[in-house]
């Protein structure tokens, strides 16, 4: 029985083949989601085993924050960028759950992140939410909740209004434009925690500062930031 789902599962494969949304290969046995030596190649940042990352310094005398991390490094027109733009705009809200795995993993073996309380991704304006059908975000914060141990927080950090596009705004007008947008709905619940805040892409860091500040009003809130990719 099992030999034949194979048969079927190789000849289903060649009508409506799957392919690596990174790379645009055609997955083979036993791959799932990304092909085998994505997996193994895409630009990995390693910020996990550094304090002083790229990411961290971005922060430096703006917020307090325990640490700092991504997952890859973002080029245009590189494979984490294909990557991202399935997962964000194709409706492959699987990609989140297994990159979220994979940066748990290796938050694993920082203790700072082990200790963490509270998953909290970056929240979409309700508008926003109801075009794309999903939060990116909270795909990948699921993922990494996996590993880690941790509580998703979904509904405490809620963004207020909408706002444009960050694409192509200075560093300062992506600051104005998230001036003020999130606000903490229970405080109370995140007093003493430790907060991991997610988001897909760190630039200027400008949304997840826009988050954090309401945040780190929370008597006792320790405050680390882990994204998917991140973009020079």
């Amino acid at each position: 029985m099992k030999l034949k789902s194979s048969y079927l599962a190789d000849f289903l494969s060649l009508l409506f083949p799957q392919l690596c949304p990174a790379c645009g290969t055609d997955l083979v046995a036993h791959e799932k989601i990304i092909c085998t030596d994505c997996l193994y190649n895409l630009p990995l940042t390693n910020f996990h085993l550094y304090d002083d990352n790229i990411v961290a310094r971005q922060f430096w005398g703006k917020i307090n924050l325990e640490s700092a991390y991504a997952l890859y490094y973002f080029t245009k027109g590189g494979k984490v960028q294909n990557l991202m733009h399935h997962f964000k705009y194709k409706g492959m809200q699987q990609i989140g759950n297994l990159l979220g795995n994979l940066a748990g993993n290796q938050l694993n073996k920082n203790e700072k992140f082990k200790a963490v309380d509270y998953i909290i991704p970056v929240p979409l304006h309700k508008s926003r939410l109801k075009e794309r059908g999903y939060n990116q975000s909270a795909c990948f914060a699921r993922g990494l909740a996996e590993k880690l141990n941790a509580t998703v927080e979904e509904d405490n950090l809620i963004r207020t209004r909408a706002t444009e596009t960050q694409t192509h705004r200075s560093r300062f007008a992506r600051f104005e434009n998230m001036q003020e947008v999130f606000i903490v709905k229970d405080a109370e619940k995140l007093k003493g925690k430790n907060v991991l805040l997610v988001d897909d892409i760190v630039t200027t860091g400008s949304t997840l500062e826009a988050c954090a500040i309401p945040l780190l009003k929370i008597p006792g809130l320790k405050l680390s930031i882990a994204t998917i990719a991140y973009a020079e």
